[in-house]
């Protein structure tokens, strides 16, 4: 079942499924490596619904999580 990327805990994994956003924003997510079919970690979670702290393949980035809304993703098993 696919969720929203804000909804993820620290230390899961999931595979970005879809991005719901505008032409501009969509195309800065996938130039830094969001898209569909990569893994995306949740490392860290800002305190008071701040931004989150994720890892695709060997970049880290900080997003907020009004933009984490947009990307749905699929839980990984976890191993």
């Amino acid at each position: 079942m696919d969720t929203p990327l804000d909804q993820l805990l620290p230390r899961q994994t999931a595979e970005i499924q879809s991005i719901q956003a505008e032409k501009e924003f969509s195309r800065r997510l996938f130039a830094l490596g969001l898209r569909p079919g990569q893994l995306i970690r949740v490392l860290r979670s800002g305190p008071l619904k701040g931004p989150l702290h994720v890892r695709v393949g060997h970049t880290d980035i900080m997003i907020r999580r009004q933009d984490a809304r947009r990307i749905q993703v699929r839980l990984a098993p976890q191993t």
